[in-house]
């Protein structure tokens, strides 16, 4: 697994620099190319900001026809009912969460949400006011990071990467917390957040702490514009993103269709040329993923 992952990440580091019910029953009827009706089955997908943006594209697409995909997109900014709208039915699949998200939504609910297929890596990084780099913040810095428990772990995780904090030597990457500092020289101080305020709060802390897809919508990138950002090596792994179904119907291949399409050159190009490089793509069997910790 981790060779594979390897052989991954050296691509994506060349890039780097340079859901609930089965889909509907309701099925339509479409005429194609040779004048034949098809019959497709739609799918309700659920996502968020930029990711909604992809997976409309694909809903566009002739291929997500000649598929069998009849694919409906709606756009939540609420990341619990991203899951919880698929476990229940009322959406079939989502796009958004990467796999330390998935586990850690899972430990706390009944009914889970299973991975069908993976997405990209888009790293994490750390927007500062006025610092250019994390050697120049004074001490004492007030620092915004997530207050769910992956995200809070996977900040931590990256402020430790950017020698500002020492973490417990057994720290979870799915579940760590503040708890687990061991050394803060700079005795920073850790302000959680609500993750989708925090480019509304960047101007009342020192720095921000924050994903991609979220930095995007408040006019960040992630490669320009943060002043530390993740590696993508085998330490970043678990934060690959992923389509999320109910558990039920993980086996379902109209989802393995689905995962197909979101890797056509063609939306590969769209994602580039929108995203400037920050959403790097990773097609990888879901099985190399599912015993990441």
């Amino acid at each position: 697994m981790n060779k594979l992952f390897s052989i991954l990440l050296s691509a994506s580091v060349l890039t780097l620099s340079a859901c609930g019910n089965k889909p509907e029953q309701n099925q339509t009827s479409k005429e194609n190319d040779q004048g034949s009706t098809q019959t497709l089955k739609t799918i309700k997908l659920v996502s968020t900001g930029a990711d909604t943006d992809i997976w409309k594209y694909i809903s566009d697409l002739p291929e997500t026809k000649q598929a069998g995909i009849d694919l409906k997109v709606t756009n939540l900014t609420d990341y619990v009912v991203l899951n919880t709208s698929v476990a229940s039915g009322e959406q079939d699949v989502n796009a958004f969460q990467s796999f330390n998200y998935l586990a850690a939504y899972n430990a706390s609910n009944k009914e889970k949400i299973a991975a069908v297929a993976t997405t990209y890596f888009e790293p994490m990084g750390i927007y500062a006011n006025t610092v250019k780099s994390v050697e120049q913040f004074p001490q004492g810095s007030t620092i915004a990071i997530p207050n769910d428990t992956a995200n809070e772990a996977r900040a931590l995780s990256l402020l430790q990467s950017a020698g500002l904090l020492k973490l417990k030597p057994n720290f979870d990457l799915g579940k760590g917390t503040v708890n687990d500092i061991i050394e803060n020289p700079k005795k920073l101080k850790l302000r959680p957040i609500q993750m989708t305020t925090a480019v509304r709060v960047k101007k009342d802390v020192d720095a921000i702490v924050l994903g991609n897809t979220l930095a995007l919508e408040g006019g960040l990138n992630v490669l320009k514009d943060s002043i530390f950002h993740e590696p993508v090596d085998e330490t970043t792994k678990i934060y690959v993103n992923l389509l999320g179904v109910a558990e039920a119907h993980k086996d379902d291949p109209i989802y393995t269709k689905l995962g197909n399409l979101y890797h056509l050159p063609q939306v590969q190009k769209f994602i580039s040329d929108k995203f400037a490089g920050t959403k790097v793509e990773v097609n990888q069997p879901v099985s190399e993923f599912t015993d990441t910790k």
